[in-house]
């Protein structure tokens, strides 16, 4: 309920010392009225913002020289009315940095550290940045640029933003929501593996450095160039890796997906302290979480430098750098280079999950998104190269102390090339307490910051969707989400865990995303309209997208997103863990959980074709029109400047 509240200044002798400003919700501008808060615009029946006066200019009103009113020749009175919203205001980021570091913190996270060193080396080394940085400007970029708009323009979440740009297309908010709560249910349990990690590293001798711990086998071989009488065969384990598959995971004690076993009390106690430390994040919103996104965005930087630094001074670094930076020109003839650069930067720029337009709804409306954008994006790309060198360093350490070659020590990719091959590095070098401590810390700061911006997603879309029944409950309903969150991961956090983990992370997640994105683009860049979409750019910024970024939103971004699409479609990944190999009813099983989120968007459509009155022909044309006004929004929702009579 709104109710509006108007104010008109009349100039006359008697007050002539009060200046021309505002009084309480009213502003009388003349010819050359001073600017308040807002611009005064030009152009036929246009203010400041864009939007149209609500009455036809008259030149006939005016004053005599007496100073009394009359209806004749004389300057324009312009009068300003604000609508005041009986809900409270928008929140809004404290600072700048605090907006900046969290979405810095979204987008670096531990794909940036395990994933794109392994995809960099194993697709030619130096040859695979030049498809990274082309996927990167033409498709990642360009997405990354128009959500981080599109929330700071219509200032809601990724539900009831669609109500102003094409109806039709709600259930893309609620098939991201879902989305967000897979990735929630096996995303914060690696981190409860780092925990783990975290907590057993606080003693002299780090516990995967031996052969002597109950969970060992007569196949552990603790093998170094230093140990002149062992010798490595191929059934030989390492310490790291029976800690890591025997101790943390038990995944030994699980024969596969369909006997998964018991869960792990350890498990489960580091995971609800994890699910703690992110409720009291976010309970309050962003002026909480763009507090603490202060430690963990920036701590890991300092970590990865420090590592950095360690692992150059290491005996065989150059080995390591050499083999992840040495091109194979002949590689980027091989589709497949092509393919894991498109996917690689989706998924470390993020966007489609709802957190951009979550995050840039507490923006004020005048922040400039496009530099924004540019600089977050670049910074996530250059954290992914850099943590290459912090990865091969030590790879190339532990084949000279192995005698052996890079790859062969590098054969593990994912959370393995983290917990085994890294943490067996640590082990063995120097002040090894300390290096494990700050490197899982590193790991879990990573984590939390991806978790604090896939939930706010989640809530900012909820109570934007519900603001009567959620707005005033938010600490409850956060309690609820992270509650919910916590039992979907209890089957990853079973003896047989990491292959559900493995699970979700292959088929329940990724291509349901980037089907829900290339809808996103088509809605954005066909329905809505590039021509209007930069309007409402320019309207914020002062200057609209050139025709790079016109192209791109049209025909690039949809064809690299139906590129990835395809490339899944055409080549389905053959999973495997652990020597487990996933049978044909779990990927059917995957598939299944994807199209539980996806399957959002068709059943709005029908939903909406049944509930809209009318013909079919005016169904369709409501359901692709952009609603006029709405809830606390933008700036047309606040201010109406007209005429004064």
């Amino acid at each position: 309920m709104e109710m509006k509240q108007s104010m008109m200044s009349m100039e006359n002798e008697g007050e002539k010392d009060k200046p021309e400003g505002s009084q309480e919700n009213g502003l009388l501008m003349g010819d050359n009225a001073a600017e308040k808060g807002q611009k005064v615009n030009s152009g036929p029946a246009q203010v400041s913002n864009g939007y149209p006066s609500t009455s036809p200019q008259s030149p006939r009103e005016g004053h005599t020289a007496e100073g009394n009113w009359v209806p004749g020749p004389g300057p324009l009175r312009t009068l300003v009315v604000q609508q005041t919203s009986l809900d409270p205001p928008r929140e809004t980021w404290s600072k700048k940095m605090d907006f900046l570091l969290s979405v810095i913190g979204y987008a670096v996270d531990l794909g940036n550290v395990w994933r794109f060193p392994y995809i960099c080396y194993q697709n030619g080394g130096g040859a695979f940045l030049l498809p990274y940085l082309l996927m990167a400007v033409f498709g990642g970029v360009p997405l990354f640029y128009m959500e981080l708009a599109l929330g700071q323009f219509h200032r809601s979440g990724c539900i009831s933003i669609w109500k102003h740009i094409c109806p039709i297309f709600k259930g893309i908010g609620f098939a991201i929501c879902i989305i967000a709560l897979y990735i929630a249910f096996y995303y914060n349990t690696v981190m409860a593996w780092a925990l783990y990690y975290l907590l057993s590293s606080f003693r002299a001798t780090l516990p995967w450095t031996t052969c002597m711990n109950p969970w060992n086998t007569v196949n552990c071989t603790h093998y170094l160039s230093t140990d002149l009488n062992v010798s490595w065969t191929n059934s030989s384990t390492s310490p790291a890796e029976e800690f890591y598959t025997r101790q943390v995971l038990q995944v030994h004690r699980s024969p596969g997906l369909h006997e998964l076993g018991s869960v792990s009390w350890q498990l489960a106690l580091c995971l609800l302290l994890i699910f703690t430390v992110v409720y009291f994040s976010i309970w309050k919103g962003v002026k909480t979480s763009g507090k603490v996104v202060w430690v963990t965005a920036t701590f890991p930087y300092l970590v990865l430098f420090i590592l950095l630094i360690r692992g150059a001074t290491l005996p065989g670094a150059w080995r390591g750098v050499v083999f992840y930076l040495t091109p194979d020109w002949e590689k980027l003839f091989c589709a497949s280079i092509w393919i894991d650069a498109a996917a690689q930067i989706f998924f470390s720029l993020g966007p489609g999950f709802g957190v951009l337009l979550a995050f840039a709804s507490y923006n004020p409306f005048h922040n400039n998104c496009y530099k924004d954008a540019l600089m977050t994006s670049s910074v996530n790309c250059l954290t992914s190269f850099l943590s290459g060198f912090v990865i091969f360093t030590v790879l190339g350490y532990m084949a000279e102390m192995r005698h052996q070659a890079v790859d062969t020590v590098a054969k593990d990719a994912g959370p393995s090339l983290l917990f085994i091959i890294y943490a067996e590095a640590i082990a063995n070098m120097p002040a090894a307490t300390f290096f494990a401590i700050i490197f899982f810390l590193m790991i879990i700061m990573l984590g939390l910051d991806s978790t604090f911006a896939g939930l706010e997603g989640v809530i900012t879309a909820m109570l934007d969707e519900f603001p009567h029944l959620l707005a005033k409950r938010r600490e409850w309903f956060v309690l609820g989400l992270v509650c919910v969150c916590y039992l979907g991961a209890i089957s990853t956090l079973t003896y047989g865990g990491a292959f559900v983990v493995k699970l979700f992370e292959e088929y329940a997640t990724g291509p349901a995303v980037i089907t829900v994105v290339f809808l996103e683009v088509i809605a954005v860049s066909w329905f809505y309209g590039t021509t209007r979409f930069c309007s409402d750019v320019k309207l914020m910024l002062g200057f609209a997208p050139g025709r790079f970024w016109r192209l791109c939103w049209v025909a690039i971004c949809p064809s690299f997103l139906l590129f990835i699409i395809g490339s899944f479609l055409a080549f389905p990944p053959e999973v495997t863990l652990f020597h487990y190999h996933y049978p044909f009813w779990t990927t059917v099983l995957g598939y299944c959980i994807g199209v539980s989120s996806f399957i959002c968007v068709p059943a709005y459509m029908v939903y909406h074709m049944l509930t809209t009155k009318g013909t079919f022909k005016q169904r369709l044309l409501k359901g692709i029109t952009p609603e006029v006004g709405g809830v606390d929004g933008g700036p047309h929702r606040d201010v109406i400047i007209t005429n004064a009579v």
